[in-house]
């Protein structure tokens, strides 16, 4: 089943449809979803599909030779052009009948194999691009390489672009529309655990419960997500073991530069370069509190939430799960379930508060949104606020997230009230979120308000799927 990507389709298929050369750059990290999305968009168009390898270029050339002849004569033949060029001009030559589609899936590992490429297809572009017809499209999951390869300033392929796409994984709306037969909390428990990402996503089994799906993925030695973000890891960067540590430390609590560097035993310098790469993978995310840009409170925290999941709970009960124990590891987890899921609720309630601004029902017109945290000048504590957006000077709004069983009861919106008086705004919005509704006294005390919305996670849940 595909779901999703209609804007990613929508962009293809605009550049499909101006039947001049286009050349889209498609990348993102793996399991996103990159194949799919290539493999539904020619599913109906004359196309070549070529996909790397990780060899040697020899094999490479005769695997697109294959590919390109069995597209022009409908048979396999071990026939392969004496090079690249000869390959890739002949395409280039075919699409001057009319619009064809070469597709190039896991470009690095050509591209690696055979360092000339990407100036044979600098070369090609710029001779054949006002008379060729052929969509070219190149893929890849390494995005340091695309980066820094195909799209920067000094790479060969640079300007011939007329698009690129970083595909991100699916958002809590998205993913739910893959996991449609859970029960509505487990929905959000399900993108808590294992994000977006479609491949993850597929590991989940709708028939069952939280808690199998856990002991069937992270607690089963025998799955493949039991070793993911290692195998992950050990794909994308050199030295895995020092990565695998600074994730560790931040999952175990460490969130400032001093702290991480303290916990794996590496000077600060270093730390930063590593905590950069893992930035640009998208498994860590650099915050600073809302409206600081470069402050000194910045925090590290992991962005991924299958990583975060996995870094959270499966290496405290290693041995544990390597010797079956399953059901006792699952034990160990539960209590600490509700309160991991917090973070994970801010995150939906953002998106939820997003959704509401681009329909034009928000009553705030944030530019962006974020957390703050900071000295209370009231109480002379550190305080921190789940969520904050501003509009203008005038103009802010204020939310707090409670994913609890118990109802959210006044004293949770008063505090709400105060916090947002740190700042000087002449108008605000508040908004409290919880996971099971509100107390009478709360509902009361809002009714009271002019600026205040209530919003449960049934409803809330409702707005985003509808």
């Amino acid at each position: 089943m595909f779901v999703g990507r209609e804007r990613e389709l929508a962009s293809l298929n605009r550049l499909y449809l101006s039947d001049k050369f286009e050349f889209a750059v498609i990348y993102g990290r793996r399991r996103v979803g990159k194949t799919a999305l290539i493999n539904r968009f020619i599913s109906d168009k004359k196309a070549i599909y070529f996909m790397g390898v990780e060899s040697n270029a020899k094999q490479n050339l005769e695997n697109l030779s294959k590919n390109i002849i069995e597209f022009e004569t409908g048979i396999q033949a071990e026939t392969a052009f004496a090079s690249f060029q000869a390959a890739l001009e002949y395409v280039f030559k075919l699409a001057e009948k009319g619009r064809l589609i070469l597709a190039i899936d896991e470009y690095p590992y050509v591209a690696r194999s055979s360092k000339s490429l990407a100036s044979t297809l600098q070369l090609l572009i710029d001779k054949y691009k006002d008379r060729s017809k052929l969509m070219l499209i190149l893929c890849g999951s390494s995005m340091s390489y695309i980066e820094d390869h195909v799209l920067a300033y000094k790479a060969p392929l640079y300007g011939r672009r007329t698009s690129q796409m970083k595909i991100m994984p699916f958002d809590f709306a998205e993913t739910c529309r893959c996991v449609q037969n859970f029960t509505d909390e487990n929905k959000a428990l399900v993108y808590g655990m294992v994000g977006g990402t479609p491949q993850y996503l597929l590991q989940m089994d709708d028939r069952l419960s939280i808690e199998e799906n856990i002991k069937n993925t992270f607690l089963n030695p025998a799955s493949s997500l039991f070793e993911e973000p290692e195998n992950l890891l050990k794909q994308e960067v050199r030295e895995p073991a020092l990565y695998n540590a600074i994730i560790t430390a931040i999952a175990n609590g460490a969130s400032r530069m001093s702290e991480i560097s303290t916990k794996v035993g590496e000077d600060t310098s270093v730390c930063a370069t590593y905590l950069k790469n893992l930035m640009a993978l998208g498994v860590v995310q650099k915050e600073a509190p809302y409206g600081e840009k470069a402050s000194r409170k910045s925090i590290y925290s992991i962005d991924d939430n299958m990583f975060r999941f996995w870094y959270r709970f499966v290496p405290e009960n290693h041995s544990m799960i390597g010797r079956g124990a399953a059901d006792l590891a699952y034990k160990r987890i539960a209590p600490y379930l509700s309160d991991y899921m917090g973070k994970v609720f801010e995150e939906i309630c953002k998106q939820y508060l997003w959704r509401l601004l681009l329909s034009g029902e928000s009553p705030v017109q944030f530019k962006e949104l974020g957390r703050w945290w900071g000295a209370d000048p009231f109480t002379r504590s550190q305080t921190e606020i789940d969520i904050m957006g501003e509009q203008d000077k005038d103009t802010a709004l204020f939310g707090e997230c409670k994913w609890t069983n118990e109802k959210v009861d006044v004293g949770v919106l008063e505090t709400l009230i105060r916090r947002s008086k740190i700042f000087h705004y002449s108008k605000i919005h508040l908004y409290l979120f919880s996971k099971n509704g509100f107390t009478k006294g709360c509902v009361e005390a809002a009714d009271h308000m002019e600026n205040v919305t209530l919003v449960q996670y049934k409803g809330l849940l409702e707005k985003m799927t509808e």
